[in-house]
């Protein structure tokens, strides 16, 4: 069964042809997701097994599962008296659980926070959410190290075991699912039962993006677990130093950095920039950024085409406690000579990119080239003469 939803609006691979991002495809433990030929994620929901692995990892949170929401979860988690988080108890899988969320459980419950990982061993989708499992608790508790919290994430072998309850049925008996929902009463709308029927489907799910979602693009929205992560924060005393970290010890944000001898002032970065991290002024004549806005999804990079955008090689914790919009590049305006709209000119040009490409078409269709300055006839145009 799968009650696994894709929000294409959401995705990465949505704001930019180029993003090569496929965290979800490498964390499925049976191989169904996979990146469809109009790069968008697709998969089969009969194979899917709910696991939520793909849900932890996605930058944007673009996938979600219909009957299990993080931010629920964080907020009835963090008002108990609990601190075991568990297959078998309340979450489908640990790996649901990005990073940030983790940080932000650990540093607003006063008792240790523990994963229990007392099933992975027997679990048949072990690799490679368990090894991403330990993985996502070393860098929450380094981060929570570097800045002074006191806090820890705890992995430990409980093997939680709810009294009175059967084993789980097997997600590949399909007959059996829908049984089980018919018992519970799930069936009595038509809503619950296109749902229970799509997701015993045997049909790869497909994507695409239409108005609503170009609609949705540009309304630039942080995902949920960076505002829960911002409310965190609000409430950890800020450390005696603010320490930096190896760009590579933090996989959900970034700082950079950006090259102007190579930059073209193109504007793609920012205006594909999903959350609005990095933004300009109403003139284009600026590209600032923001770390805590930013989702690490790389898509500005993927983008970049003359690779002008930077990763800084460190991150400032500081950025955590007092956020800051930095200024990365600063353009000269100028006037196009062609059309009399201003435009940021890196090298002295005195044309914008606009009337530039309309001139280039223009010499094309008359069979002109520019060569050193001077326009001529083409090569074999002259020939043809």
């Amino acid at each position: 069964m799968s009650g696994l939803v894709f929000d294409a609006a959401r995705c990465v691979r949505t704001v930019t042809k180029f993003s090569e991002c496929s965290h979800c495809v490498d964390i499925c433990p049976v191989e169904t997701m996979h990146i469809a030929e109009n790069g968008l994620p697709a998969f089969t929901p009969s194979v899917c097994v709910d696991c939520g692995g793909c849900i932890g990892v996605c930058p944007s949170e673009a996938l979600s599962l219909r009957d299990y929401d993080t931010t629920e979860f964080f907020f009835e988690f963090v008002q108990s008296e609990e601190n075991l988080i568990s297959c078998r108890k309340n979450v489908p899988c640990i790996m649901a659980l990005s990073v940030e969320h983790l940080i932000s459980l650990a540093l607003v419950k006063p008792e240790a926070m523990v994963l229990d990982i007392g099933h992975c061993q027997t679990c048949p989708w072990r690799e490679p959410l368990y090894g991403a499992i330990l993985e996502n608790a070393e860098e929450a508790n380094y981060i929570l190290d570097a800045m002074e919290s006191g806090k820890k994430v705890v992995v430990r072998n409980v093997a939680y075991e709810e009294k009175g309850v059967d084993e789980k049925i097997d997600v590949h008996d399909r007959r059996a699912f829908l049984e089980r929902l018919s018992l519970k009463g799930a069936l009595k709308t038509k809503k619950a039962f296109d749902e229970a029927v799509e997701a015993v489907s045997d049909e790869t799910r497909m994507h695409d993006v239409d108005l609503v979602a170009v609609a949705k693009i540009r309304q630039k929205e942080l995902p949920d677990k960076r505002k829960i992560f911002f409310t965190a924060l609000k409430r950890t005393s800020k450390p005696k130093v603010y320490h930096t970290i190896a760009e590579e010890s933090i996989s959900f944000a970034s700082q950079k950095f950006i090259d102007m001898e190579t930059c073209t002032a193109c504007q793609m970065c920012y205006r594909i920039c999903p959350t609005g991290a990095l933004s300009s002024d109403a003139r284009n004549s600026r590209i600032y950024f923001d770390a805590m806005m930013c989702v690490k999804c790389r898509a500005c990079h993927d983008t970049c085409e003359p690779d002008s955008l930077k990763l800084q090689p460190t991150f400032e914790l500081k950025e955590f406690f007092e956020p800051t919009q930095r200024l990365l590049a600063s353009f000269r305006l100028v006037r196009c000579d062609e059309c009399g709209i201003h435009f940021p000119s890196v090298r002295g040009e005195r044309t914008c990119p606009r009337c530039a490409v309309e001139e280039e078409e223009a010499l094309d269709l008359w069979g002109l080239e520019e060569k050193d300055g001077v326009v001529v006839f083409r090569e074999e145009e002259k020939k043809d003469e």
